[in-house]
């Protein structure tokens, strides 16, 4: 298969537009418009039931000490770990495209309602959920699509995966509520063909034009 999108090109920056934060010089980030980018797809194998969308960053901190302090910065040597900003399931095998803005377009405190979409899929859970743990006015489930907002002060630059899976069947069973590690649980031994896009981000103002 083919994954592709009309908002970025394999390996290059993700506007703006498309993640949660945007640089701030006065206050380091702000808000952003939070749309989900477009993407569309070719070449999927026969006998493809229905598709998953999973979209990760690899790159967050596996400690969070320095994150977002101010005289500190998050070093490229620390452990990382995965964070899932999407999770889309049942998308009918004769799907093509996904429109940008279509599942997210804007920043819902406490998150997007799911599983269910009105379009009968479901979004899982993303990791804003546990991010926003704790916090008074940002606490909730997160479903569906939240986009990028590393840490400013982070030493490298963030991946977002983008990976669409075509499956055998049309309803994956997943165990548990609707995760990450659940969901890609889920997939094992239904998966005849896959592919992948990746776009970068960074809310560091010195890398945040770079790759």
């Amino acid at each position: 298969m083919q994954l592709r999108s009309r908002n970025f090109n394999d390996g290059e920056p993700i506007p703006g537009e498309f993640a949660f934060a945007v640089v701030d010089l006065r206050s380091h980030f702000s808000l952003s418009t939070n749309r989900n980018p477009h993407l569309e797809w070719s070449d999927v194998p026969e006998g493809t039931k229905s598709f998953v969308l999973i979209c990760h960053d690899y790159d967050v901190p596996g400690q969070a000490d320095d994150v977002n302090r101010e005289g500190r910065e998050v070093p490229s040597s620390l452990p990382r770990v995965d964070f899932f900003h999407w999770l889309l399931l049942d998308v009918p095998a004769t799907t093509r495209v996904i429109v940008a803005g279509s599942h997210s377009n804007g920043v819902t405190l406490r998150g997007k309602p799911g599983p269910a979409t009105s379009d009968g899929l479901r979004h899982g859970i993303n990791d804003y959920t546990k991010w926003f743990s704790g916090d008074a006015k940002m606490e909730g489930k997160y479903h569906g699509y939240d986009g990028p907002a590393p840490p400013w002060n982070d030493s490298i630059v963030h991946h977002y995966v983008f990976t669409l899976y075509a499956l055998g069947i049309p309803h994956p069973q997943v165990q548990g509520e609707l995760t990450g590690p659940n969901v890609r649980a889920a997939l094992e031994g239904h998966v005849l063909a896959k592919a992948t896009l990746t776009g970068t981000y960074s809310l560091n103002p010195r890398l945040n034009t770079k790759k």
